[in-house]
C-alpha cells in the first residue's frame, strides 16, 4: 500500500506536487486558526466555568470545566496534526469576551461554538480532499464534541440549539 501511494506520488508532475505541497500548507494555516479557536474556548471555559453564579447556572457552571478539559484534548489532536504537514502549531488563542452577565458569557461561547463547527466542517472536507483521512476523522470526532457544547449551552440559554451553518 505504501509502495504503491509513493509510486503515484514519484509520477506526479512537479506541478502536481507543487499544488499538493500548497494544499498541505493550507490546511496546516486553517488547523492553526482553528487551534486559536481551541485556545480561546479553553480560556473562556476556564474563566466562565469559575465566575458563573446563581443557582440557575451551577449546572452549566461544571459542565464549562468539562467542556474545558475537552478543547485541551482538541488543541493537542489539531497541534498534532500541524506538526504532521509540517508546520508549526500557534501559540496565540483568539481574543475572549468577558461579561458580568452569566448569559452574555454562554452567548459568547455559543457563538464560538457555531464557528468552530462551520470551520472544522471545512477542515473535514479539505482533509478528505487530501487523502487525509486519518486527520478528517480526527476532526469528526472532535465536531461530535463540539455539537454537544453548542446543544448543553443552547439548553443552558432556553433555547433550540442554533444551526451553525454548512460548510462551503
Amino acid at each position: 500500500m505504501v509502495r504503491a501511494v509513493w509510486q503515484s506520488y514519484v509520477h506526479m508532475s512537479k506541478q502536481e506536487v507543487a499544488t499538493e505541497d500548497a494544499a498541505r500548507k493550507q490546511l496546516a494555516e486553517a488547523l492553526n486558526e482553528d487551534l486559536s479557536r481551541e485556545y480561546q474556548a479553553i480560556i473562556a471555559y476556564v474563566n466562565y466555568s469559575q465566575v458563573l453564579k446563581g443557582a440557575a447556572y451551577m449546572n452549566i457552571a461544571d459542565e464549562l470545566a468539562v467542556h474545558a478539559k475537552e478543547e485541551l484534548q482538541h488543541a493537542l489532536a489539531v497541534a498534532n496534526h500541524i506538526d504532521y504537514l509540517g508546520e508549526m502549531p500557534s501559540v496565540t488563542p483568539k481574543p475572549v469576551k468577558t461579561s458580568e452577565k452569566a448569559e452574555d458569557m454562554l452567548r459568547f461561547d455559543l457563538e464560538n461554538e457555531k464557528e468552530t463547527i462551520r470551520q472544522y466542517r471545512r477542515r473535514v472536507k479539505q482533509a478528505d480532499a487530501l487523502n487525509e483521512f486519518a486527520i478528517a476523522e480526527s476532526l469528526r470526532e472532535i465536531l461530535v464534541q463540539e455539537q454537544d457544547h453548542l446543544c448543553a449551552l443552547a439548553t443552558a440559554l432556553g433555547i433550540d440549539p442554533p444551526n451553525p451553518g454548512i460548510a462551503d
